[in-house]
């Protein structure tokens, strides 16, 4: 394993998802059911999907270097621009993102067992996260660096960090860090991994 590409992997899907609905998603849940039994939900939806997502990668890894780096830019460009897009309205509609969340978590009825939290948890992050911004950038990490092992350790970690920051302290973190700021900060470290990827083409 490459611990450069895991650090490199884990701090990227990190920032990109902490402003994400992953992270009110994760909060919801965990005060509807036993944090414990979501956070193990939620990372089981993450290692299926970040599985799938290396896959995807490993076979595009075949093509030629020059197409593989070109589309990796790409992801990373497309990545900036939604963070951005997605920037200005983060905190106006936190609100609303919650509240759906509340009426999904609400939908598994009143049953406060291990079970309903593990099957609620994985069902609601796993549609929540399909062809979700973090799983096209786990794409192009591992159709890049040609090491879905590395880059699976890594994307899974950062993913179960940032559900970890909900469950245990994302009340407190929300009213002290705008989502908007977190936005920014992703989109700024995709465009750097953007012009880094230009600059190996080039």
């Amino acid at each position: 394993m490459d611990l450069a590409l895991i650090a490199l992997t884990f701090g990227t899907i990190f920032v990109v998802e902490l402003p994400d609905k992953t992270f009110l998603a994760t909060l919801v849940l965990s005060t509807r059911f036993r944090p414990l039994y979501v956070w193990i939900g939620v990372g089981c939806a993450f290692a299926v999907q970040v599985l799938i997502a290396v896959a995807l990668g490993k076979a595009l890894s075949l093509l030629p270097a020059e197409v593989v780096r070109g589309g990796a830019a790409v992801l990373f460009l497309v990545g900036a621009f939604l963070l951005l897009r997605e920037a200005r309205g983060a905190d106006a509609e936190e609100a609303d993102t919650e509240a759906e969340y509340a009426a999904k978590a609400d939908a598994a009825g009143d049953r406060r067992t291990a079970w309903a939290a593990l099957a609620t948890s994985f069902l609601v992050l796993f549609a929540a996260e399909w062809g979700d911004l973090s799983q096209l950038l786990v794409l192009s990490f591992s159709a890049k660096y040609d090491d879905p092992v590395s880059v699976f350790v890594g994307a899974l970690g950062g993913l179960l960090a940032v559900s970890g920051l909900a469950v245990l302290i994302g009340r407190w973190l929300l009213a002290r860090v705008r989502l908007s700021t977190l936005h920014y900060v992703g989109a700024g470290m995709c465009l750097l991994l953007a012009a880094v990827t230009i600059y190996e083409l080039l």
